[in-house]
Parts: structure tokens; C-alpha cells; sequence
């Protein structure tokens, strides 16, 4: 089971990518923090709360602990991580997910031709990734150890749902490079990274494939299940080569065959076999 002392803070996990990996993080017996904003059926028009989330952890046998965080509200954020400082002592890891996904994303259309609300993936998804990291930090410095995960996607690398989702995926790959410049200049062993997960076969997912099979039919056969990336998380964490890993961009599908993970029986596609590219590489060059 591993270190089954382990404190999670997932983000944006009232479904989707976030609910998927907390339950995956809660069957290695860690205790996650779930966060979100959906409390109550109709709070948003898919379904998923984050007290559903902290239910399926729980019963995946590790603790599940819902927290409603709006992380747009930098009060709500500093609530958030003073309470689980409070409660446990500790932070080990944070999946940074949160994500402010509005249904017009994969509307037709140009991005000035789209609502501006779509912006809001910049503000809710690369700015509030940011303030958690900063929030988390210190704790992780404290203890000398802790991992700050990003959820990115190919879109980072190529054009992918418009400049908004772009920004948004481009900016956590990063921000995961420059948050671990800092952690090793300061010579602690806290690592940083971004994963770029496949299609998920999420709610959303679904609702996309059927209102226009024709078009995203394909995608089906090539997704990961939502907890997929939380059991590739779990394999970094326990990892003892972590922190040579420390700032990179990874893709969950090279992970899992370096770990040995299947998918539910199956092996999910890379990038690479699917695109023909991985993650772009930053620069060594430091200016600080």
C-alpha cells in the first residue's frame, strides 16, 4: 500500500480528471483532501460533488475529506490549506487540477467569435494553480519533502480548443519547470511536475462523443479512465528517483509502462504513437 500516511489536496475534484485521481490516490490508503465547488445536485450541469468524491475515496480504502473551495477566491484557497495544516500537519501532495471549463470551449468558431468567460481557464486553472503551489510550498519546504503536480494535456504543444485552453495547458507544464528551479536552488528535495493525461473518458467526455459522433467518435477507443493518472501519481510520489524527475513534463502513458500500470487491462496510447511529439523541452539557462 505504501506510505499510507499520506496527505493529498486534489483540486477541481467533483468529477472528471480530479475525482478520478483522488479515488485512485484514496485505494493506496492516502488521506485526500477534495476540493471543489459542487455541493449538491444541480450545482453544475454534470453530475459529481465533492462530497460524492470523499465518499468513493473512502470506500477505495483511503479518507476522503471535502472541502468546498472556490479557487477563483484567494480567501477560499487560504482557508483550504490552513485547514488541512490544522487537521493533519502535512501536505504531501497537491494535484493541481481545478480548471474553469465552460461547455462553449468546443463550440465552432474562432476564439474571438467565443464567449470571453473562456478566459476564465487562465484565471481558474493557471492562476489558481499557482496560488495553491504558493500556499503549499512552505509546508513542503518544512517537511523536506512533497510533490506538486500539474494536469496538462498535448494541448500545451500543439493547437487544441482555442488560445484559452492552450495558455492553460502550456502554462502548468511551466510553471511545474520554474517551481522546480526554485525547489532546487533552495536544495530541497520537493519535486514539481506536470503530467499530460490522454482523453478521459469523463462525463464531459461523453456528452462531447454523443453530440457529435462523427467528429469525436474516435476518441473512445483512445481514452484513460479518470483515476488512470492518480495511480501514475502514486508510482512518482513512491518513486526514489523522484526528484531527477523533478520539472518535467511527462505523458501518464510513458509512466505507467515505466511502472508497470495498466489501465484496467489495457494500455492506454502516447503521444507520441498517436501524435508523433512529446512535451517540449525547456532551457537549463537560469536568470535570476
Amino acid at each position: 500500500m505504501g506510505d499510507i500516511s499520506a496527505v493529498a489536496v486534489v483540486t477541481g475534484a467533483s468529477r472528471g480528471a480530479g475525482r478520478g485521481i483522488a479515488i485512485a490516490l484514496g485505494s493506496h490508503g492516502c488521506t485526500v483532501y477534495v476540493t471543489g465547488r459542487s455541493q449538491q445536485a444541480g450545482d453544475s450541469a454534470l453530475p459529481g460533488t465533492i462530497y460524492e468524491t470523499a465518499e468513493a475515496v473512502t470506500a477505495a480504502g483511503g479518507r476522503g475529506i471535502a472541502i468546498r473551495c472556490d479557487h477563483g477566491d484567494d480567501a477560499d484557497v487560504q482557508a483550504l490549506f490552513e485547514t488541512v495544516k490544522a487537521e493533519q500537519g502535512r501536505i504531501d501532495i497537491l494535484v493541481n487540477n481545478a480548471a474553469a471549463v465552460h461547455d462553449e470551449l468546443t463550440h465552432p468558431g474562432e476564439f474571438w467569435e467565443k464567449p470571453l468567460k473562456l478566459a476564465d481557464m487562465i484565471t481558474v486553472g493557471v492562476r489558481s494553480g499557482y496560488v495553491a503551489a504558493w500556499h503549499v510550498a512552505p509546508v513542503m519546504a518544512q517537511q523536506d519533502r512533497g510533490l506538486i503536480i500539474f494536469t496538462s494535456a498535448s494541448g500545451a504543444a500543439h493547437y487544441s480548443l482555442g488560445a484559452a485552453y492552450g495558455a492553460h495547458k502550456a502554462g502548468m507544464d511551466k510553471m511545474a519547470f520554474d517551481m522546480a528551479a526554485d525547489f532546487r536552488h533552495a536544495g530541497l528535495n520537493v519535486a514539481a511536475m506536470s503530467i499530460w493525461m490522454g482523453a478521459l473518458l469523463t462525463d464531459r467526455l461523453k456528452a462531447i462523443i454523443a453530440s457529435n459522433p462523427a467528429k469525436f467518435g474516435y476518441l473512445e477507443g483512445q481514452c484513460e479512465t479518470p483515476e488512470f493518472t492518480g495511480h501514475v501519481i502514486w508510482a512518482l510520489y513512491n518513486d526514489p528517483a523522484l526528484m531527477i524527475l523533478s520539472g518535467h513534463t511527462v505523458v501518464g502513458a510513458e509512466m505507467a509502462r515505466k511502472y508497470g500500470l495498466a489501465d484496467k487491462g489495457r494500455t492506454p496510447p502516447t503521444t507520441q504513437e498517436l501524435h508523433g511529439f512529446g512535451p517540449l523541452h525547456f532551457h537549463s539557462t537560469v536568470i535570476r
